[in-house]
């Protein structure tokens, strides 16, 4: 089993010699080493027709950089500043996987990537969702969902990284858990599921393994 996992770009405060580094983090490393699978990073749109045809899916990972309101016809709020720009990257790939029918996992900024590149808008700032400190609020779970069978509850409590979320959501997806204050946080639609928490940070291997096989049903009809 293959999978190929975005990775992002973080800042260095001393910009010699490196302007900024192509990360994933080591909670993602412990889950996928977990997983035993072949994992391939992409940090550029260069070869991604190359890694997709030889991958059995995509993980969309978190990150650092927001999407710039530009991709879904929005101006930029006074005083929200965008300092790098990973969108075309991920757009290519998701748009790649999803041509070729290979399941997607979307990781917080990944939920909200995948929905603008299907057409969805952002809330550009929800600032009451940025839980630092490790605490963690009520979502409730579409018992009709992809999630469901994972956890086999309707409501539970999940850690909350995020300064922006789902707003319109984009045609053909459903919404499969909302948080007590209205915030989206979970679609799916097909082979494609979004979340807006982060599983790896509490080692959530459920939903991890439920992706994996995903891709392993998605990979024997594919080879039939």
């Amino acid at each position: 089993m293959k999978i190929a996992v975005i990775g992002r770009i973080e800042s260095k405060k001393n910009k010699k010699p490196f302007d900024k580094n192509y990360y994933l983090s080591s909670y993602f490393q412990k889950i996928l080493e977990k997983l035993n699978i072949l994992w391939i990073p992409i940090v550029s749109e260069q070869f991604s027709e190359e890694i997709c045809e030889m991958c059995d899916g995509l993980i969309v990972t978190g990150s650092c950089n927001d999407v710039h309101p530009k991709y879904y016809q929005e101006e930029v709020l006074e005083g929200k500043k965008y300092q790098y720009d990973e969108f075309p990257m991920v757009k290519k790939a998701i748009e790649l996987f999803e041509k070729n029918k290979k399941p997607i996992l979307g990781i917080c900024a990944g939920i909200q990537e995948i929905n603008v590149v299907f057409g969805g808008t952002l809330n550009q700032s929800i600032p009451s969702h940025q839980l630092k400190d490790g605490s963690k609020h009520q979502i409730e779970i579409e018992e009709n969902s992809i999630l469901y069978p994972v956890y086999h509850k309707k409501n539970m409590k999940v850690n909350s990284f995020h300064s922006q979320s789902i707003k319109k959501v984009a045609l053909g997806f459903k919404v499969i858990a909302v948080s007590s204050d209205g915030v989206i946080e979970a679609i799916e639609k097909e082979k494609i599921l979004g979340v807006q928490w982060h599983p790896e940070v509490v080692n959530d291997q459920k939903l991890f393994d439920k992706f994996i096989d995903i891709c392993k049903e998605s990979s024997d009809k594919n080879e039939v």
